[in-house]
């Protein structure tokens, strides 16, 4: 009888009419895929696939997180969707009907994802458009639930020799009620745990970093717990750029697809790492988008960047992630300098992340009575987004597999992540995912903020090609 973690809860609890916690992805398939063909995978996979085979089990007057419940009867005539192009069925056509879907909030009557097959597209191709909420799976996790539907060569493997774990059923209503009770008389407790937990880490935590004297606290903390001296980050105060503040209902997608091998090329040239790069390149396409739209600040953007909380090779259902800032250095116009700045930055921030892994927000969600967590979410967020959000954009870099993958016997070309935008994180996110020699980025903006997602995607090109030819100037 799984429950949902408090972080897990977050995710539904922030949601409203504007921020939506979908997380999606399209892929591109060479070939057009049939309908009952993947229903018939799915009815062999799905089993095996524990986020798409449950749904909510909500506790009476919300007195905890609510439970998963497995649903015996799905209905994959409502999960699986098909819609057609119109000719000539280009890319941006594509686009334009992912922004729309993804605007959608899911059902929570039912398992949270749907899937869309995508027809008409040129060239003979065909798109996929997947999303599950936030709530049920993070990045990894997402991974994950696609992986779990792929196939390393065009037969579908069989499935495996061991049947699948069936979910315990969730408590009757009077348990659900008496557990949300103990719980919530342990939230005082769990609320003092969590103050000494993490005055050490106060400069970690985007809000609670700006605040007067929390620098110098959190390291007199750390000297009196022992843990010695910490890297140093940041102060980041977010400048205003057009996509700060409250997100609209309506959304923009666009996607690119830059080759791996030419961002490990200037990775090698400058001695940085491929997140780097791909760090740098989000820099310098967003530096050229603003000095279009109002200009460049005279400072740093604050990123939003996800890093995982999962051990090397953990699994497990739900969200194991927090969110880090770090500055991107738009205000410079140099891009080798620009480069060595975000490596700087990302370095940082990563040997402090190793000493002390960001724990603290599930920590926080955890020390919260689960009744009160729904209107906190939906305030602070409200507040923070019409006063001071601490990010100015979200971006993020998946690695994945490097060798081609199936559906259905179709070979997968291409895989866009199509992620969140809120009014805390911004109206621009950008999300990498490296497949089979090729870095395939999505892009997913604020329509009101930033109309034209495919002009960033642009840039994004013109950034790489800009390290590129600095790479080349380079006495070899």
């Amino acid at each position: 009888m799984p429950q949902l973690t408090a972080l897990d809860a977050q995710f539904l609890h922030f949601e409203t009419a504007t921020n939506i916690a979908n997380i999606a992805g399209l892929a591109i398939l060479d070939g057009d895929l049939n309908r009952s063909d993947l229903q018939a995978l799915l009815e062999q996979r799905l089993p095996y696939v524990p986020a798409l085979r449950r749904k909510l089990a909500p506790v009476p007057f919300g007195l905890d997180h609510p439970y998963w419940m497995q649903e015996d009867d799905l209905d994959l005539d409502y999960h699986v969707r098909e819609i057609g192009l119109p000719p000539p069925g280009d890319d941006r056509q594509l686009a334009d009907q992912v922004s729309r879907l993804h605007a959608r909030r899911l059902d929570r009557s039912r398992p949270l994802w749907e899937i869309y097959l995508i027809h008409g597209l040129t060239g003979g191709r065909m798109g996929l458009y997947t999303k599950i909420h936030h709530a049920a799976v993070d990045g990894i996790g997402g991974a994950d639930v696609l992986a779990a539907l792929l196939d390393l060569g065009p037969e579908p493997a069989p499935p495996p020799a061991t049947g699948p774990e069936r979910d315990e059923p969730p408590p009757g209503p009077a348990e659900m009620v008496a557990r949300g009770l103990a719980r919530l008389a342990g939230n005082p407790a769990a609320a003092v745990r969590f103050a000494a937990r993490a005055v050490p880490h106060l400069d970690e935590i985007p809000l609670a970093s700006r605040l007067p004297g929390s620098r110098l606290v959190s390291g007199l903390a750390r000297r009196l717990a022992g843990t010695g001296q910490a890297p140093e980050l940041p102060v980041l105060p977010a400048p205003k750029t057009p996509f700060s503040g409250p997100v609209s209902e309506h959304r923009r997608f666009a996607f690119v697809s830059l080759p791996l091998e030419e961002i490990k090329q200037v990775r090698k040239a400058f001695g940085v790492t491929v997140n780097d790069v791909v760090m740098a390149v989000c820099a310098g396409a967003l530096r050229r988008w603003l000095a279009a739209h109002g200009g460049i600040p005279h400072q740093p953007l604050v990123a939003g960047v996800p890093f995982s909380l999962r051990a090397a090779g953990e699994a497990g259902p739900g969200n194991q992630v927090a969110i880090m800032t770090a500055p991107l250095a738009v205000q410079i116009d140099d891009p080798v300098t620009r480069l060595h700045e975000v490596r700087y930055a990302m370095q940082r921030i990563k040997d402090r992340f190793s000493l002390s892994p960001a724990r603290w927000l599930r920590e926080f969600s955890e020390s919260m009575p689960a009744a009160l967590m729904g209107l906190a979410a939906r305030s602070a967020f409200a507040l923070v987004g019409q006063t001071a959000p601490p990010i100015n954009v979200a971006i993020s870099n998946v690695p994945g597999p490097q060798f081609p993958l199936y559906m259905c016997g179709a070979r997968l070309l291409t895989y866009y992540p199509v992620s969140v935008i809120t009014d805390v994180s911004g109206g621009v996110n950008i999300t990498a995912f490296s497949y089979d020699g090729s870095l395939d980025i999505g892009v997913v903006t604020d329509r009101a903020m930033v109309p034209d997602a495919w002009e960033l995607t642009v840039h994004l090109r013109d950034a790489l090609d800009e390290l590129r030819n600095a790479e080349s100037s380079l006495p070899h």
